[in-house]
Order: structure tokens, then sequence, then C-alpha cells
């Protein structure tokens, strides 16, 4: 049932390349939010000055468009919560970090780093959780002088309240955490600079998120969270705690968790290569969920359209990169001929293209280009398929060369060659029977006749049809490389 009250957000670090673990965080939250009629609100979280930038934060902004994700409050369409970054909130989070204070709900901790392992070390040789002991609890006015008279540095800890915390996550069901696994936790930093631990609830509860749809890593947090929400309703800041649900990782190879550092997680990896939005979406939205048992391409309409958090699987998906491409390429094959003749523009120029700008025939794209929409799997492949129309002489791939010219090549060239002179070069059923009755001359199949001839007009052993290629390639120009390669062969 659709609910117009539903508040998602979305609220990424702008550190690096977008990866695609935080893309499939996207997709799910917006299409939660449409599939509601809700408000999907994009938040930048950049507090972090060593690791954030603006070029990262322009690549945010940008994937996003691309992916073609709206959002209904955020950066460059402000809202009624604004501004969304975190970095010009900052005056918003001491204020309640100072009201959480003079609630009793926050206190100032003067344990310095060297106090802290060596306690830590000691719970952990008697067995014993090793997590802050709440030390600075209940310091006297007398002891809080002397710290401050020593010149001792505070942070900012939220003191945890002695009660197990239990919630009920929309795809891992109740999770209940006893207070000895949830030790007081720092929201403010010595410098006064506010943590994520802070940040986070607070732009939730401000900004009045109703659902936190999340990945699995940040699961231990959640406690904490739900504490610090409790306190800020207390305080009238909040109006109520967030329902949370936790995403299933996303695995690499190995069965371990795709990381930053592998590459098939970078979004931009998938852009450069030519996947459709559609196409990547489509499938990123199977690693937790599915549309259904026997179908798995299906349209970003369609998913919003069915599209619950309730249905998510709990369990980790792994990132199949040969699926994400078989349905890609799905993708492609449905894309109106004109629409797919346009998405290709980028591969058809500088500097994907091997061939002179002027030497690009529109035409013999147009026409060539029905046979490749049914062949190429990602858009960067168009231009190794389609580059021997508009280059002067084919490309040399020893590879395919030695492959395909085995045997007696030169003969069979020749007697394919003969019957091409005279073929109907209008019809492509007819260079084909040219091709196969030279092979059968010569004791060959169609496959193996054919593999120099493409290789002679092309370059490589696999392409799109060879049939049509010729065609359009034209008689003169087919024949011409032909030739060369009978000279190269009996040279």
């Amino acid at each position: 049932m659709a609910n117009a009250n539903v508040r998602v957000r979305f609220c990424p670090s702008p550190t690096g390349n977008p990866h695609v673990g935080l893309v499939r965080t996207a997709l799910f939250n917006w299409a939660f939010a449409r599939h509601h009629g809700g408000t999907f609100v994009f938040r930048i979280e950049d507090t972090d000055a060593a690791r954030d930038s603006e070029e990262s934060y322009g690549q945010l902004l940008d994937s996003l468009r691309w992916l073609g994700f709206t959002w209904d409050e955020g950066p460059e369409i402000g809202g009624p919560h604004a501004p969304y970054r975190q970095s010009q909130r900052m005056d918003i989070y001491a204020d309640v970090a100072k009201k959480l204070q003079d609630g009793g709900h926050a206190y100032s901790c003067y344990c310095t780093t060297e106090e802290l392992d060596q306690r830590r070390d000691a719970a952990r040789a008697a067995g014993k959780p090793s997590g802050y002991d709440g030390h600075c609890r209940d310091l006297t006015a007398e002891r809080k002088a002397a710290y401050e008279t020593e010149g001792r540095a505070s942070i900012v800890r939220f003191r945890m309240p002695d009660e197990t915390i239990t919630f009920t996550d929309l795809v891992r069901g109740e999770i209940s955490v006893t207070p000895e696994n949830v030790p007081d936790f720092g929201i403010v930093r010595a410098n006064g600079a506010p943590l994520y631990t802070l940040v986070n609830p607070v732009d939730d509860a401000l900004m009045e998120i109703t659902h936190v749809l999340r990945g699995e890593d940040l699961l231990s947090s959640t406690p904490r969270q739900i504490a610090l929400y409790r306190a800020l309703i207390e305080l009238g800041i909040a109006k109520g705690v967030p329902e949370f649900g936790h995403l299933p990782y996303v695995m690499g190879e190995g069965n371990k968790k795709l990381s930053k550092r592998d590459p098939e997680s970078s979004l931009n990896l998938y852009r450069e290569r030519g996947f459709l939005p559609e196409g990547l979406l489509n499938y990123l939205s199977l690693l937790g969920w599915s549309f259904s048992k026997d179908q798995d391409i299906f349209s970003i309409e369609e998913m919003v359209a069915k599209f619950d958090i309730p249905d998510v699987n709990a369990n980790p998906a792994r990132f199949d990169l040969k699926k994400a491409e078989a349905i890609n390429a799905d993708h492609i094959r449905q894309l109106d001929p004109k629409d797919f003749a346009d998405a290709c523009a980028p591969w058809l120029t500088a500097p994907h293209a091997n061939w002179a700008p002027e030497d690009f025939d529109a035409e013999a794209w147009a026409r060539i280009a029905p046979h490749a929409q049914t062949r190429v799997t990602v858009l960067s492949d168009i231009t190794a398929n389609v580059d021997f129309l508009f280059r002067k002489e084919p490309v040399e791939d020893q590879a395919s060369w030695d492959k395909a010219m085995k045997g007696e090549p030169a003969a069979l060239l020749t007697t394919a060659r003969a019957n091409l002179e005279s073929a109907d070069w209008s019809d492509p059923e007819a260079l084909k029977q040219a091709v196969l009755t030279a092979g059968e001359a010569h004791g060959l199949k169609l496959g193996k006749a054919q593999a120099p001839v493409r290789v002679a007009v092309t370059g490589r052993t696999v392409g799109l049809p060879l049939f049509e290629s010729l065609e359009i390639l034209g008689k003169e120009r087919s024949l011409a490389r032909i030739d060369a390669t009978l000279a190269k062969l009996n040279a």
C-alpha cells in the first residue's frame, strides 16, 4: 500500500569514484520512495575535509543524473530542511550536542588514548568487553576542573541507557542488543568537530526521515542511533525513531565483500564501457531482491511498481559481471533503433574511434547499426565492430590472422574472390552463397570458409554478420581488401 509519508535519504560521502554497492543503496531507497509516492532526500556527508573533495561531489551529482535518479530535496534544488551538505550544518550539530550535554544525555570525556588502550587491554585479559568503561560518566565538578587544569582535551560521549535495545529490522526481523555490547560512544571530537555518530541521526531527525535503508555494515551502529533518537525525542528535536532496513552485502570474487579496490566496483567503469543506465540498474536491483521467479529483465518503471523493502533478501548477494553484461545486452536489444544509434555516438568519435573523423560515413553507420544492435553487449563494443567500414584499411590483428589463415587460405580466398566478383552485391544471401560454394570447392564448411574472408575484410575473426557487412562496405572496397590479403599471403 502506498504511503506518501515515506521519507528516505541517500547520504554518500564525496570520496573517490562512486561504488556500485553505493548505487544499489541509492536505487533501493529511490525505488522505495517512488513505490510509495514518498520523498527521496539526497544529502551529502562531507564533514571529513581530509577525504572529501569537490571533484567527487560533482561526480556524485553527475552519476545520479546519468542513472536517472531524481531527488525531491537536496543539493541544487533545496528543500524545507536545507542545507543538504553537512559541511554547511555545523552550527546545528554544535547546538544539538550542547542540548544533549545540558539534558544529561552526553558528557565530557577526558580519557587519553593511552589510558583507553591500557584499560581495553586489561578488560580483554580479564575476558570482559573491551568497549569504553564509563570512566568519565559521573565525574565530579572538582575532578573535571582538575583535568582541565592539567590541560587535558575532552571529547563528548553519548550516555547509553542501561537497557537492552530491541528493534525490528525491515529485512532481518527482530534484533536485540544488550547494554554491555553497546558502550558509551563519542559524538564530538576534542577539536569540536562532530562525528558521524552524531550528524547522521541528527540530520535524519531534523529531516523527518521515516525509513533508514542502508548497508549491512552499518547494522552494529543501529542500537546507538536508536538511543540517540530517543534522547532527541525527549529534547523535542526528533518526532520519532525511523524504521531500519539493512541491505545485504554485495560480494566479489572469493566470497569477499566487494570493496572500492575491486575494479568491478567502480560505477565509472560501467559508464566508460557503455552500460545503459537501465541495464545496470536492472542488474543491481537483483543483488538482494527479485522481480519474480522467472523474469530477470524489466524496466525501472516495472521495478518501482513492485519494489518494497520487506521483499529484500538478507543473504549476501554475489556480483556477477557476466550476468550484468547479459542483462545489459538485453536492454540494448530493446532500444528503439534510432535510440540505439544515438546512444552509440560517443564511441564513434575520438578518443574511442580508430579512424579519421572525415572517414566516418553516416549512411553506412545507419545501415550497419541494426545488425550491431543484436550483437553488442555494451555500447563500447561498437567501435571494434564497425571500424572496418570507416578505416582505409582494416586493423591488423595478428591473433585473428593466425587463427583464420590456416591450411591453404590463399587458394580458398582466390576461389571466393572469383565467386564474389560475379555475385549480386545487393543481396547478402548471394554473397553467402559465393563463399559457401568456394568452401565446398576446397572441402570446407561455411564457418571455416568465411573466416579468411572475414579477417581479410574486417581484420578480425569475430564481428557483425559477415555478408551484410560485405554488402554495406561495398564490392570495390571488399575485393580490394581480399586482393591485399592475397598479395600478403603470396609474398
